[in-house]
């Protein structure tokens, strides 16, 4: 376990915080009283941030910079921007992802390799640009956004899911790495969650959509979020659901296997008619 801390008053990095979860992280901790700088791509889309904050009249205060996780500049400048701007940082949220759905021999290297530049090599990188600041801070902590495909991939979804398994496995690894530094690490991996996520992937050719309308809401991840910063946890999996899933998993791998296998055969019972009907008969 991490140390338990009050976020009021502590300065807090926010990627991808330009919509969805991000977007609700950013209000949320301004509403907690800390000093949001949110980090995203879009100008626009962080100025719309910034205007409806300002109309929250929250105790907080909200700071954008327009930034791309996988541009060194990028994180140079905001690491720059803490130090000028806020005098340091005390915690960093890396939010920013993307994803795809479909079957990996349909997709691509250049797909997976984008995937994995910002999932993982942009929170990675991220994460060394600004750890100097992070080792002089209060209560200092990194926290890392997985996914519950982070611990048990599903089908058709291979490249996400394995750039979230990367993820958790950073987070892991990270966190005993800077126990040394007083710098507390936190994994929080959500279940399905409303937002336009599945809008915004580079590809969508699965068979099944995953109805992310009956998962939580942004503003409800974002609270368990800063709640399990307040408690100190190390890892938290979100929905009942997910958390089910894993234990089945962990207690019946095979079964969770044989499920998957099933669905997917079943999908594609037509394709697996036609092939074994052009097979050749020995005799």
């Amino acid at each position: 376990m991490g140390r338990k801390r009050s976020l009021q008053g502590l300065r807090a990095v926010v990627t991808g915080a330009s919509q969805g979860i991000g977007r609700a992280l950013a209000i949320e901790g301004v509403r907690r009283g800390m000093t949001v700088v949110a980090q995203a791509r879009s100008v626009d889309l962080l100025k719309l941030l910034e205007a409806e904050v300002a109309g929250m009249n929250l105790p907080g205060t909200l700071r954008t910079v327009a930034g791309d996780v996988t541009s060194e500049a990028d994180r140079q400048n905001l690491a720059t921007f803490c130090l000028k701007e806020l005098g340091g940082l005390d915690i960093l949220v890396n939010n920013a992802g993307i994803g795809a759905t479909g079957h990996f021999i349909d997709g691509n290297q250049d797909q997976l390799r984008k995937i994995f530049e910002v999932n993982v090599f942009g929170l990675a990188e991220t994460t060394r640009t600004l750890l100097p600041l992070l080792k002089l801070g209060n209560s200092a902590q990194v926290i890392n956004i997985g996914s519950i495909v982070g611990e048990r991939a599903f089908p058709a979804r291979s490249d996400y899911s394995s750039s979230k398994f990367a993820v958790h496995a950073f987070t892991d690894g990270l966190r005993s790495e800077l126990s040394k530094d007083q710098v507390d690490v936190l994994m929080v991996a959500p279940g399905l969650t409303q937002t336009n996520f599945s809008q915004n992937m580079l590809k969508q050719s699965a068979k099944v959509q995953l109805d992310h309308m009956r998962g939580m809401t942004s503003e409800q991840v974002a609270e368990a979020v800063w709640n399990s910063s307040e408690k100190g946890k190390d890892r938290v999996f979100l929905t009942r659901q997910g958390r089910l899933l894993l234990l089945v998993n962990k207690l019946f791998p095979w079964l969770v296997d044989r499920i998957m296998r099933r669905k997917v055969r079943t999908l594609f019972k037509e394709e697996i008619a036609a092939r074994e009907a052009c097979t050749p008969v020995s005799v």
